[in-house]
């Protein structure tokens, strides 16, 4: 028998008894594309692959081997996962650099766009509102992707020590400059910028398991 990807995803869903367009809803594409998977006009990428083995509820064993191997559908995936694996790296990179954007971005203002009377409305804005959101939001998404999987929470600690360089780095720099003494960074503010972090990983985090676990009731 002549293994066929496209006859085997769509025997696979006949035997569930979902249309096309329920399959398209599922995985969050069209129905054009699902047909044309099964018609084979297009190959589907791993993580679809994946999902409708889960959707199905067949082996991924059913779906990808037969008694002739698909060489090129292979090839086909090994690209797609690396082409998976590269946008993931990207917006890992992206996140991050994000982050020290508007970290750096509130040392410059501080240093070159404020005077001494400016100094507490720089506190509110950057300090205590800014740099906190940033840090809440940079980390929900990060729970959310499920970036670095089990690693990820060592970036609390990250956000938390660049918490208190920010203060560090205009308030107490700028006092010691000042008054010629020298003050030492208040770690405390490590604890406070690690809580926000945490808090935001753990709600995208929170945020992804009750993702999965729709996706699994709608199946």
């Amino acid at each position: 028998m002549e293994y066929d990807i496209g006859s085997k995803i769509k025997a696979a869903r006949m035997g569930k008894r979902l249309t096309q367009e329920q399959v398209a809803e599922l995985l969050g594409v069209s129905r054009q594309t699902v047909s044309n998977w099964e018609n084979e006009k297009s190959y589907p990428d791993i993580i679809s692959v994946i999902k409708m083995s889960e959707c199905y509820e067949v082996s991924l064993d059913y779906l990808l081997k037969g008694e002739q191997k698909m060489k090129s559908y292979y090839d086909y995936l090994e690209e797609s996962t690396n082409v998976v694996k590269s946008n993931t790296n990207r917006n890992k990179i992206i996140i991050v650099f994000s982050y020290l954007l508007i970290w750096t971005l509130s040392m410059v203002v501080f240093w070159f766009f404020t005077s001494g009377s400016d100094a507490m409305g720089y506190s509110l804005m950057f300090i205590w509102i800014i740099l906190p959101v940033a840090t809440f939001t940079v980390s929900v998404v990060i729970g959310k992707n499920n970036f670095w999987g089990k690693w990820k929470w060592a970036f609390t600690v990250f956000f938390g020590a660049m918490y208190m360089l920010a203060d560090y780095g205009t308030f107490k720099m700028a006092n010691n400059i000042a008054f010629n003494k020298l003050n030492i960074p208040e770690f405390g503010m490590i604890a406070a910028g690690a809580i926000i972090s945490a808090i935001g990983m753990l709600s995208g985090s929170l945020w992804n398991q009750k993702c999965y676990n729709r996706s699994k009731k709608d199946k």
